[in-house]
């Protein structure tokens, strides 16, 4: 049972890492003074999707990308190669920017949703190419990856733009 539960959790590990973010807000908001105003609940959500969602995925597709590469081509259903590196160094870029959004300002959290997005959207037309043409449905082609790098961004720019216009609306001090 646990080790089906931790096989899931690692061969999704883009929708894992962004409900351990949701999870991660939901228990900032439950221990923040009440009432909650919009812009709060919008800044946990954000703050924690890029620390979990941007911040940790990235790190973690460091690693599998170095360190496991023939692995993570095989989940892929590519032949492993040198790439693996420049992705998995990109990747560390990514999960490092994340990480620092966490308690930052509209910049860097900006910059964290934007370079992750570019990738993620490229990566899913790549899936598309690979799918048509090359008929390659492995998991981390076709599976939970391909949606979650449609999906994602989108969801990093809604709590993105949730934030920016709540705190837009809130009086100067």
């Amino acid at each position: 049972m646990i080790d089906t539960i931790l096989r899931l959790t690692i061969s999704n590990y883009p929708v894992s890492f962004f409900l351990l973010g949701l999870l991660c807000s939901a228990v900032s908001l439950a221990c923040q003074a009440k009432p909650l105003t919009r812009l709060v609940v919008w800044e946990k959500l954000l703050a924690y999707y890029c620390l979990s969602a941007v911040g940790f995925f990235y790190i973690f597709n460091f690693v599998m990308h170095v360190f496991f590469g023939e692995m993570a081509a095989r989940f892929i259903g590519w032949e492993d190669s040198p790439f693996q590196l420049e992705v998995g160094f990109a990747s560390l870029g990514f999960g490092l920017v994340g990480v620092l959004a966490f308690r930052q300002d509209f910049g860097l959290r900006l910059a964290a949703n934007l370079g992750p997005a570019c990738f993620m959207w490229g990566a899913a037309a790549g899936h598309v190419y690979q799918m048509v043409v090359h008929h390659n449905f492995a998991p981390g082609n076709a599976g939970t990856m391909f949606w979650a790098d449609i999906f994602l961004p989108i969801i990093g720019f809604v709590f993105l733009i949730g934030w920016r216009m709540t705190d837009r609306k809130r009086p100067a001090s």
